[in-house]
């Protein structure tokens, strides 16, 4: 179970993410994602209550990162342990931008 909460404020979108980011939630994330990015300068993932991401998580992260750099910029924000361990060990620490 994945609850997305977004807040958009201009050119600057927030979405903050709680539960569980995996095979079954990625693509309602994905679609959100493509519906909100166009015009965006600026997202901002917070993870703060996020559990657990998978494999299918990191690639929407991927796709995001990808969408954002061409107009603007990602950042993920209240990453806890566990979750930095998987960015860390995929190499996606390197990638993305996580405050």
């Amino acid at each position: 179970m994945l609850n997305i909460s977004k807040t958009i404020d201009g050119d600057k979108a927030v979405f903050a993410l709680e539960g569980r980011l995996d095979t079954v939630t990625a693509p309602d994330l994905e679609k959100e994602l493509q519906e909100s990015t166009e015009g965006l300068k600026e997202l901002v993932l917070d993870f703060e209550k996020l559990e657990y991401i998978s494999s299918a998580g990191l690639r929407v992260l991927l796709s995001a990162q990808k969408t954002m750099s061409k107009q603007g910029g990602m950042k993920l924000i209240h990453v806890n342990e566990t979750i930095r361990e998987i960015f860390e060990v995929t190499g996606f620490s390197d990638i993305l931008t996580i405050e």
